[in-house]
């Protein structure tokens, strides 16, 4: 048997095809085919550069090999191999204890830098990769609406797309890839970018085939921009879906905490939408902290305001209103301790929190905080909460 050594790999059911680890990877050992993005053994250096720049946790799966997996058998994978056993059979036929040294590379591999995240116990199956870069679904623009005030900071729009007669059945949480036309700098195709889904599996409205697309404006994003000037009628090329995680569970009494900002309020309205169909009357809770600079700047702040607070309690927090403090979701979650306190004591409780990675440091503390007051174990329950399917962060 070859010595064994830990592989890097990445996980092709919750992965969601973003390339933000290719991008990333400073040595060039991740590549991608029209199926997978994978990790080249041969020329891996364990630099971990690729971890946090992951929204899902897909790139942190390690497996401890006597032979390492070719690229070519994992652009082949829907799903990780199981981690290969090395007992071994003792002179008398016996099982023998592992060696030491294996014994400590697959504790190391198993243990990844954080936990892995997994859906609901509830949620339904989800489709992925049903279409790829080689074999795009088409959908037709029925709409495209600004959904920030013409005087705010941001320009943010809301998509639909028509997908026809076509079968791409999505769930809450899901993504899709979009590809913008043209050659970047070294003449090569654009690279998908991912979109979060923010209409219900049933479509926009009900029984409708299509969805919604909640895409914020870059001054310098080739994809945004190509996406926000979209005119009605007009045609796009998706991937997808993607995500095997980060899903609504299917139990009316699961209580729902949901933090964000900006677009990746995506989900939550899906979320919330796919609530009010299906057990507006349930009595479980839904609560949205809600963080933009002003509420010019929130996407959907007046349809938000329109649904009933027994269904959905909203916490909408500005960072840039002239002549008032700074104020940004962790603020709010301290401010409101004993409501994310209860939550967090909850059997029934989901934690969702999506947006720009830079408000993770800040979600965690109060998350740390809340807890201690509460004679709670913060890293404890997170980790019990994300083993039971109950913790999920996508943040970019």
């Amino acid at each position: 048997m070859n010595t064994p050594q830990k592989q890097h790999l990445i996980d092709p059911e919750i992965c969601i095809r973003c390339y933000t680890c290719e991008e990333a990877c400073p040595v060039g050992a991740i590549t991608h085919n029209d199926d997978n993005v994978v990790v080249d053994f041969s020329s891996c250096d364990f630099c971990m550069d690729c971890i946090a720049p992951c929204p899902t946790g897909s790139i942190d799966n390690w497996r401890v090999v006597s032979n390492a997996y070719s690229v070519e058998d994992q652009l082949s994978w829907v799903d990780l191999p199981e981690q290969e056993e090395f007992l071994k059979s003792g002179g008398s036929g016996d099982i023998e204890a592992i060696d030491h040294s294996i014994e400590q590379l697959l504790l190391e591999a198993h243990a990844g830098t954080g936990g892995k995240a997994k859906a609901p116990a509830s949620a339904s199956k989800p489709t992925i990769n049903l279409h790829n870069l080689g074999n795009p679904l088409s959908a037709v623009v029925q709409g495209n609406f600004r959904l920030t005030s013409e005087d705010a900071d941001s320009d943010v729009r809301h998509i639909i797309l028509d997908l026809g007669a076509q079968r791409f059945p999505v769930l809450e949480g899901q993504s899709v890839g979009i590809t913008p036309p043209g050659l970047d700098e070294n003449g090569n195709p654009y690279l998908p970018r991912l979109y979060s889904i923010s209409s219900p599996r049933d479509g926009e409205r009900p029984n409708t085939n299509n969805i919604a697309l909640t895409i914020k404006r870059e001054d310098t994003g080739i994809c945004s921009n190509f996406v926000c000037d979209l005119e009605k009628g007009a045609s796009v090329n998706l991937t997808g879906p993607f995500g095997a995680t980060f899903l609504m569970p299917d139990d009316p009494q699961a209580n729902l905490l949901m933090i964000c900002t900006g677009t990746g309020s995506a989900p939550f309205r899906a979320f919330t939408m796919r609530r009010q169909r299906t057990a507006p009357d349930s009595g479980a809770t839904m609560t949205l902290f809600f963080g933009a600079r002003t509420p010019e700047s929130l996407p959907y702040f007046g349809p938000l305001a329109k649904i009933p607070a027994d269904i959905l309690n909203k916490q909408l927090v500005f960072s840039r209103i002239p002549g008032q403090e700074k104020e940004y979701v962790q603020d709010r979650m301290m401010e409101q301790s004993e409501l994310v306190a209860n939550l967090l004591k909850s059997e029934n409780t989901y934690i969702y929190i999506c947006g720009l990675k830079a408000m993770e440091d800040g979600v965690e503390e109060s998350f740390e905080t809340i807890a201690s007051s509460s004679g709670l174990n913060w890293p404890d329950i997170r980790d019990q909460l994300r083993e039971q399917g109950r913790y999920h962060v996508e943040t970019y």
